[in-house]
């Protein structure tokens, strides 16, 4: 991989690489894109089997994450960060390490939760940086950000449902959600406090994750692989991205796509190959921006959990006008979502670029 050539291929402004043998700490920093505010976007924590790998990673996570905040309206450009380490090393010293090395980027990253990581880790990578969102609500923080995004991913969800199944109630669907971590939790509790006779289809590679799933009402379990077989009205991914792509489309057996997982399309292109399917996709990027919702909401002044509820639930609207452009200019949901957020980047940069 060129590293060069895919950041201009992308537009990314900037990525950091650290290493801090000491605490056994190996990290990489990618800023997409900053002209709405700055590079906000979560650290987790993922043993990559080579460099190269992490690398990929974290660019395509940071550019999904500026079309994530500029699609939801929030004043925040696109970043992330990624610590290259199995989480069960993990130590104080390495994350007040990061936070150091999140620091010296002097604002233009600001950082928070992502996979593997705690809010005590965050409370660590805060003792050595302001730049930090996120934080517990002992600190003045909104602390964790799955219920949020669950909730985000519903709205988009029953926005999907009367798009496609001509009525918002779920009750008496079927929805296979694959990946059962604490967003997926969030999304089932947000489903069943609105739509009690919801049955479920789960599957995780874990499994205590799996355990938890067996407590869930009208739940059946199945095997990771089996759940693209499923059939349901509603696929949630909720797990890693990828997992829309040449093999699992012609699948899929629903006649929506909504769920948690970032950059589940392998490829842009299997945005068409869902449409002519004759399926639904919700784009991820857009039905899971609770979380970062979620954290803007924070202020000097403390959290409010009423604002971050009223502009999370706003993601049903956005979900609408994705569907509407997509209708309009005859193209995947995906590719509508994309523009939509290239538009305000664009028009925001022109306003920038008057008095010049």
């Amino acid at each position: 991989m060129n590293v060069l050539d895919y950041m201009e291929r992308n537009g990314h402004e900037q990525v950091a690489v650290y290493s801090d043998k000491s605490v056994g700490l190996r990290a990489f920093i990618a800023i997409h894109d900053t002209t709405l505010g700055p590079a906000v976007g979560g650290v987790r924590i993922w043993n990559h089997p080579t460099e190269e790998a992490a690398m990929t990673d974290v660019l395509r996570l940071s550019r999904a994450m500026t079309y994530k905040s500029a699609a939801a309206g929030l004043h925040f450009g696109g970043g992330k960060a990624l610590i290259m380490a199995d989480r069960a090393n993990k130590t104080e010293a390495m994350m007040r390490s990061f936070g150091r090395f999140v620091e010296s980027l002097g604002g233009r990253y600001v950082t928070t939760e992502d996979v593997g990581m705690t809010l005590l880790d965050l409370e660590w990578i805060g003792r050595e940086t302001e730049h930090i969102l996120g934080l517990p609500s002992s600190m003045g923080g909104s602390g964790d950000t799955s219920p949020m995004t669950g909730y985000g991913v519903y709205m988009g969800m029953q926005a999907c449902a009367r798009e496609e199944l001509r009525s918002t109630s779920l009750d008496g669907r079927t929805i296979a959600i694959q990946g059962f971590g604490n967003t997926a939790r969030a999304l089932v509790r947000s489903i069943q406090e609105n739509h009690p006779s919801v049955k479920f289809v789960i599957s995780d590679v874990n499994e205590e994750a799996l355990d938890k799933a067996r407590d869930v009402k009208g739940a059946t379990i199945v095997g990771s692989d089996e759940i693209y077989d499923v059939e349901c009205d509603i696929f949630a991914p909720c797990a890693l991205g990828g997992v829309l792509n040449g093999d699992t489309i012609p699948r899929l057996r629903c006649q929506i796509i909504c769920g948690s997982a970032n950059n589940q399309l392998l490829e842009l292109e299997h945005g068409e190959a869902i449409q002519r399917r004759g399926i639904l996709y919700a784009p991820d990027y857009i039905v899971n921006a609770g979380g970062v919702i979620n954290i803007s909401c924070e202020s000097r002044n403390g959290y409010s959990e009423s604002a971050a509820l009223e502009k999370t639930a706003r993601i049903y609207d956005t979900i609408e006008q994705v569907i509407a452009i997509s209708k309009k200019s005859d193209i995947s949901t995906a590719r509508a979502a994309n523009r939509l957020a290239e538009e305000r980047i664009a028009s925001v940069k022109r306003v920038r670029n008057t008095y010049k």
